[in-house]
């Protein structure tokens, strides 16, 4: 079954996914840093066994999916997960009972005993938040009916961290900035759109600064809005960003052209004829490449799923691929060799 980022989405050429996730608790449990191993296995085995009792009708949500038990899975196994984004690096290195239940395309995946009992998470490409928030609450309501959440009637949903109490609703859309980024706007942008309750990180790399120009752009305030509203903030937001990201790349290749195009072209042929390369160089190279797509500098037959060829070549996922445990240099050779081959060749415009 093909995954949800080998999907072609409007809007691609900025927007790459959008993901709403909810946070919940269950009112006989204790919070999950407070769990014993004992309650956290319990939790683990309730749910799981829940959502198994009543599997046709889920599935009539979600479509089919599976569960994986994280804490008996290998640490490459468990980074892959993380690469992917189906969990987090929080769920990854818990040593007490952990287990994620995820649909085949990846679309969904509901993380059990993370930061909360249960998180759940829907994803898709493109900007599609409100059917993706549809989707979760249809989860959400089909968990409720037979299992109590933590709930306060002037809070709302009770979190183990304060910052997500109220909805519980993280919403985000994740995002592609070469030409804000090249042209050094983003610390602006970060500090603009934090006084409207929303946050700008980057997805690979530390801080502010991100590999490869991809950033996810999130809600900040869980409570005292609206699902709904705090959505729609998020939307109008993100239209501005995608705004301003297309005039500047006009505004770029109108004043330097052939130094963006040369840049291209030299990306390109590095990876198609590189010989090992380290996964920081192929993000920024793949960047570029990208950039070249969406500004019609080079084209092919058929245009390469970029997104894809990124959460490919991270380590663990490339030794998925390899299928294989891989020290640096191995995964140096094997990246290099993978892109050579995944790269189509250029056509004429």
């Amino acid at each position: 079954m093909p995954k949800w980022y080998e999907e072609q989405s409007k809007q691609s050429d900025v927007v790459i996914s959008s993901r709403i996730r909810l946070a919940r608790n269950f009112a006989k449990y204790p919070f999950s840093p407070k769990l014993t191993l004992e309650q956290a296995e319990l939790l683990c085995e309730e749910i799981h066994n829940h959502l198994e009792e009543k599997k046709t009708k889920l599935e009539e949500i979600v479509g089919k999916y599976y569960y994986y038990n994280v804490i008996k899975a290998s640490e490459i196994e468990k980074e892959a997960l993380v690469e992917r984004h189906i969990i987090t690096k929080k769920l990854a290195q818990k040593k007490q009972p952990t287990g994620v239940i995820m649909t085949e395309d990846e679309s969904v995946s509901l993380m059990l005993n993370e930061e909360d009992h249960i998180r759940i998470q829907a994803i898709s490409s493109g900007m599609n938040l409100l059917p993706l928030l549809e989707k979760a609450n249809a989860i959400d309501d089909f968990i409720s009916e037979s299992l109590q959440y933590a709930f306060d009637d002037k809070l709302g949903y009770l979190t183990s961290s304060p910052t997500n109490i109220g909805t519980g609703l993280r919403a985000s859309i994740m995002v592609y900035l070469p030409a804000l980024g090249i042209s050094g706007k983003m610390d602006k942008l970060i500090d603009e759109v934090s006084q409207q309750d929303v946050s700008i990180r980057g997805v690979y790399g530390e801080g502010n600064k991100s590999l490869a120009y991809i950033y996810q752009i999130s809600n900040c305030k869980t409570i005292g809005m609206s699902e709904c509203d705090i959505i729609q903030n998020l939307i109008t937001i993100v239209d501005q960003i995608i705004k301003q990201e297309r005039n500047r790349r006009e505004y770029l290749l109108d004043s330097n052209f052939d130094k963006y195009e040369d840049q291209v072209y030299r990306s390109y042929g590095v990876l198609r004829y590189a010989k090992q390369i380290s996964t920081a160089d192929a993000m920024t190279l793949l960047a570029q490449i990208k950039f070249g797509y969406d500004s019609k500098i080079i084209a092919s037959e058929e245009t390469p799923s970029f997104y894809k060829l990124m959460m490919a070549i991270q380590p663990a996922n490339l030794q998925k691929i390899l299928g294989k445990n891989a020290g640096v240099k191995e995964r140096e050779r094997a990246r290099a060799k993978f892109l050579n081959e995944s790269l189509p060749e250029l056509i004429h415009l």
